[in-house]
């Protein structure tokens, strides 16, 4: 009886945060506020601090952590192993030197705010780990995961992973400052298992994962139950090995990202990971106590600050070092802006060891507070920030810069269309034309695809279709047409439409030929066309309107479907 009384008890709670929930975030879509600062908001709303109705923790948890291992699994599904091997320098050397420098610097602003010698090193220690959920979040509703920056970042994010890991590992074994056999036994054991765990992984991608794969996908069911289980299974493994749910995850995606059924499984899993994020970040919001947090404003405003500006600034000093160039290294550089939930936790074990006072948890409490919520706000509009800036950061790019990103320069006068963005349709057309003896110079921001065409004689370039001073370096002298078959997505969202971007960087380099923009709404075509487009491109329209025609043919009736509107480009154009 009481056991059914505590599961209605649990029932209406969740009910109530989920209804809460969705009007914060409705309210906050009407404000043009990012889901993450709303959901954030839900937890707090719910939590001790103001209504106190988040009771049910073990529940909230438990679907917390599943998000976390099915949003680390749907990225461990993009990941290539080549592409690993590729930027593991970069990603250990920024992923290294960020926290290194972040300590050390950390360490002495915290001395300058008059923390005593541990606790500023516990707090400059946490000042060093972001968040991979928050960062990976962001970057996938951006579409910005498969990009150049977006993998890079992942990549240093799950160093810093490894990192705290590590840390913690030390820490709970001895505290700060006194090392012991246990702690060196401790890590060493993770290091082992976390070897085990790899050859284990490899042995399932190379002789299990395609077979199995291929007998599950009879039941569309079944696979879709199978991946969610094998997330969860090896975040357990990694939670039990000492390596964490989150690279457990990860290396669940990564181990059957090889099979040709990735892209219907991330299709198929993307909602339920969306549902079960948001109670990740209520919980997140609800563990939040502001009354811990008193006289730390002051000095929350000053670590704070170092840590949306200073943690970005190190990461593209280090990325301009190894020659990327400013834009990548700036968008790399904005995921550090904000500390981790390990960073609470890694304060909060010091606070149960003794050796920080709880001030220093309400101190790195208001920390995160402050910096998750404003690097939400710069990652979302990542792109106009970059805008503003960009005079300032010529410093830190070398002459060489971009000998990472392209290897191949296009010849000027060669080509007829330049064809930005190869999805499906982008691709397609690449195809059709070059198939007619047009000369195509294709461009796309995922390293993976431009690899692709140059293994197929495509000619392709690396770049940001919406980065002017890229734009402006394209040779387009000669070129009669330049497309855009890039994806439509909501600038309300995102802050950016890259399609307008680039109309709008083609004219302002001088560029007087055809401009055509594939869009699927009238309302992104009025936009596209406001600012310099030629003619629209309409997918889904112009697909519809092919189908009636053949269909009207094939059973004898005369044509009777429309053209379409003058703006559109008529077949054969």
């Amino acid at each position: 009886m009481m056991s059914s009384i505590l599961a209605d008890y649990i029932f209406y709670e969740i009910a109530a945060l989920l209804v809460l929930a969705a009007g914060v975030g409705f309210l906050g879509l009407m404000l043009r506020q990012p889901l993450i600062v709303s959901f954030i908001a839900v937890g707090i709303i719910a939590g001790p601090s103001v209504l106190d109705i988040a009771r049910a923790d073990a529940q909230i948890d438990l679907l917390a952590e599943l998000g976390i291992a099915l949003l680390l699994f749907l990225v461990g599904l993009k990941l290539d192993v080549q592409l690993i091997r590729t930027l593991g320098v970069v990603a250990l050397t920024t992923g290294l030197g960020q926290v290194v420098f972040t300590t050390l610097f950390g360490f002495l602003l915290g001395r300058a705010l008059g923390l005593d010698t541990t606790t500023a090193l516990y707090v400059a220690v946490a000042l060093t780990f972001s968040s991979t959920i928050i960062i990976v979040k962001l970057l996938s509703d951006k579409r910005e995961i498969d990009a150049l920056h977006g993998r890079i970042a992942l990549g240093f994010l799950i160093v810093q992973d490894v990192v705290v890991v590590m840390a913690m590992i030390v820490l709970s074994a001895q505290g700060v400052g006194r090392a012991t056999d246990s702690a060196y036994y401790d890590v060493a054991r993770v290091l082992l298992l976390g070897a085990l765990m790899l050859a284990f992984v490899a042995a399932f991608t190379r002789f299990v994962a395609s077979p199995l794969m291929r007998q599950l996908s009879r039941s569309s069911e079944l696979m879709i139950s199978f991946a969610i289980g094998w997330a969860a299974l090896l975040a357990a493994l990694g939670h039990y090995f000492g390596f964490g749910k989150e690279l457990g995850g990860l290396l669940a995606g990564v181990s059957i990202a090889s099979t040709p059924f990735r892209d219907a499984l991330a299709a198929r899993l993307s909602s339920l990971r969306d549902f079960l994020l948001l109670f990740f970040f209520i919980a997140l919001g609800a563990s939040l106590d502001l009354s811990a947090l008193g006289a730390a404003v002051a000095p929350a405003v000053v670590l704070s600050l170092f840590v949306l500006v200073g943690n970005p600034l190190i990461v593209l000093v280090i990325m301009g070092l190894m020659g990327y160039r400013k834009r990548t290294g700036f968008l790399a550089g904005l995921t550090v802006a904000q500390i981790s939930e390990f960073s609470l936790i890694f304060i909060a074990m010091g606070v149960e060891l003794g050796s920080v006072p709880e001030s220093a948890l309400g101190l790195v409490t208001l920390v995160g507070l402050i910096t998750i919520a404003a690097s939400t706000y710069m990652i979302t509009w990542s792109h106009q920030v970059f805008a503003v800036i960009e005079p300032l950061l010529g410093p830190f790019e070398r002459s060489d810069a971009g000998a990472h990103e392209q290897s191949w320069q296009p010849e000027s006068g060669r080509y007829d269309v330049v064809l930005f963005g190869l999805g499906r349709y982008g691709t397609a057309m690449a195809r059709k034309l070059r198939q007619g003896g047009v000369g195509v110079l294709a461009v796309d921001f995922d390293p993976e695809v431009i690899k692709q065409c140059h293994a197929e004689g495509v000619d392709a370039l690396f770049g940001d279709a919406s980065d002017p001073d890229f734009v402006a370096h394209l040779p387009l002298a000669g070129i009669r047409y330049a497309i855009s078959a890039l994806p439509e997505i909501d600038a309300g969202i995102v802050g950016e439409d890259s399609r307008s971007a680039l109309v709008q960087a083609l004219r302002d380099a001088g560029y007087r030929g055809q401009i055509a923009v594939a869009v699927h709404s009238q309302t992104a075509g009025d936009k596209v066309l406001g600012v310099g487009a030629d003619a629209l491109l309409r997918p889904y329209h112009d697909a519809a309107m092919q189908a009636a025609e053949r269909i009207i043919a094939s059973i004898g009736m005369p044509s009777a479907v429309g053209g379409g509107d003058r703006s559109s480009l008529s077949v054969g154009a």
